[in-house]
């Protein structure tokens, strides 16, 4: 299973139910990487959505606690069990984990990969993805070249988990 963030120095990922910066290059790898796949994400996540709505070209599996909530276009799940019984059907390299914070941390000891497009700048947030760097289990696989936009530089990261994630 795969991961896919956007983080800033200190591994935030939001603020006020937002995310940090829009860079377009950074959205159009998301586009690429994660189109014709499952895409996992939480209730307030899929808020963020352009209109509310789940992503387009996608299967969208959204997490909520919340018994009574239906989105139309995505299926919903309200547990951990109810979740990785639905992802069983999918190949694991086709399902990334989209966010948010709370989403991320439950799903982080079933992932092997985490795509992180790493923002070399420190932003004020109240969400955060955990910080791979110092978890020995994780290690950087693949860097871009830096790139800028504006004059905020980033640059793609690929993680890999260096033992077996945890199946589900």
């Amino acid at each position: 299973m795969n991961l896919i963030v956007a983080a800033d120095n200190n591994w935030a990922i939001g603020n006020g139910n937002r995310l940090l910066v829009s860079i377009p290059n950074d959205q159009k790898h998301f586009r690429e990487e994660t189109a014709g796949k499952v895409v996992v994400l939480g209730r307030r996540t899929l808020q963020t959505f352009p209109q509310g709505l789940p992503l387009k070209d996608r299967t969208n599996i959204i997490l909520s606690e919340n018994p009574g909530y239906a989105v139309k276009g995505a299926k919903v799940v309200h547990s951990l069990e109810a979740l990785f019984g639905e992802l069983a059907r999918y190949r694991k390299e086709e399902i990334y984990v989209v966010g948010g914070e709370s989403v991320y941390r439950q799903l982080l000891p079933y992932a092997d990969t985490a795509h992180v497009t790493k923002i070399d700048h420190t932003y004020a947030a109240d969400a955060y993805f955990p910080d791979l760097d110092r978890d020995p289990e994780w290690e950087i696989t693949a860097d871009s070249d830096e790139l800028t936009y504006f004059d905020v530089p980033y640059r793609f990261l690929k993680y890999e988990r260096k033992g077996l994630p945890l199946d589900f």
